[in-house]
């Protein structure tokens, strides 16, 4: 490798919204985020929610008969 072009790897945190701090290496100082693993619903096995914009989960009940 060329001396002098590559960025300096370091240890940084990442910090999400909920407050999980994860330690790591990165090229960047202190990450911000607004998701991670803690609190993302596919990784916590929360269900996804279904949004009512304007009744159309109820049209779409409805109509499918669910």
């Amino acid at each position: 490798m060329k001396e002098g072009i590559h960025p300096k790897y370091e240890k940084t945190t990442v910090t999400c919204v909920c407050g999980n701090v994860i330690e790591t290496k990165a090229t960047k100082q202190d990450v911000r985020v607004e998701i991670c693993s803690a609190c993302h619903p596919f990784y916590t096995g929360d269900r996804q929610r279904m949004v009512d914009k304007g009744g159309r989960v109820e049209r779409f009940k409805k109509k499918y008969g669910m």
